[in-house]
C-alpha cells in the first residue's frame, strides 16, 4: 500500500521557520517527481514547490528565496524548509508524487497524495 505521510507542521510566528517532511512507503519514489501543494480555506490547492527525480526544482513566485524543497532518495523522504514565514503562508500543506520527469502545476496530474499537515503563521 502506497502512503505519503507529512509531518512538521504547526504554529509559527511571522519571520519564523518550519521544516516539513513527507515520508513515502509502499514503493520507491526515486523516479517520481515530488511536490508540495498548499490549500488555504476557500482557496484552490496550489503548487508551492516541486522537484524532479533529477533534482530540478520549481517554486511558485511567492515562496522563492524563502522555501527550499529537497529529497533524500535513500530515505524515500521529501522535505520543505520554510523560512521567513508570512501569515499568508497559512494553509494545509500536502505532498504529492507524480510518475513523471517534470513538475506539473496541476494537482490532478499527481498519482499519490498525503493527508496534509496544517501550517499556521501568526502575525
Amino acid at each position: 500500500q502506497v502512503q505519503l505521510v507529512e509531518s512538521g507542521g504547526g504554529l509559527a510566528q511571522a519571520g519564523g521557520s518550519l521544516r516539513l517532511s513527507c515520508a513515502a512507503s509502499g514503493r520507491t519514489f526515486s523516479n517520481y517527481s515530488m511536490a508540495w501543494f498548499r490549500q488555504a480555506p476557500g482557496k484552490e490547492r496550489e503548487l508551492v514547490a516541486g522537484i524532479t527525480s533529477g533534482g530540478t526544482t520549481y517554486y511558485t513566485d511567492s515562496v522563492k528565496g524563502r522555501f527550499t524543497i529537497s529529497r533524500d532518495s535513500a530515505k524515500n523522504t521529501l522535505y520543505l524548509q520554510m523560512n521567513s514565514l508570512k501569515p499568508e503562508d497559512t494553509a494545509v500543506y500536502y505532498c504529492a508524487a507524480d510518475q513523471s520527469t517534470v513538475v506539473h502545476i496541476t494537482p490532478r496530474k499527481y498519482d499519490y497524495w498525503g493527508q496534509g499537515t496544517q501550517v499556521t503563521v501568526s502575525s
